[in-house]
């Protein structure tokens, strides 16, 4: 997981499973809300772990607006665009341990400057 700014890519989260509500609050709570300013606007897609109600609570305390996109709307979600990136170079990079893996998603991150950033957004 990872935030998508105008500027840059931030709060990567690396996870082995799947993300389910629980896990994506104590993300939400832990990494992205405490980098979140009074006016800033979070866009996250209709994925069912990202509508619960302590979710929208813990952007809402930080002074964040909270949009939701369109069910199937992949397309107008930028950071699937940063994501497809990172996998992309993950395969070429043939990762066969959590380490070399966390250590490759640091360097591809890296590669993401702010003039890149914004080439993603709409």
């Amino acid at each position: 997981m990872a935030a998508l700014r105008h500027d840059r890519v931030e709060t990567p989260l690396l996870l082995d499973g799947p993300i389910n509500g629980e896990r994506f609050l104590v993300y939400v709570e832990q990494v992205p809300a405490p980098t979140l300013s009074p006016g800033d606007i979070v866009v996250l897609d209709n994925l069912g772990s990202h509508k619960g109600k302590a979710v929208r609570q813990a952007i809402r305390k930080a002074g964040a607006k909270l949009l939701l996109l369109p069910k199937y709307s992949p397309d107008l979600n930028p950071i699937e665009q940063v994501l497809a990136k990172i996998k992309h170079h993950l395969r070429a990079a043939q990762c066969r341990t959590i380490n070399n893996l966390s250590q490759a998603i640091a360097t591809i991150l890296a590669t993401i400057t702010r003039r890149n950033a914004k080439l993603f957004l709409p």
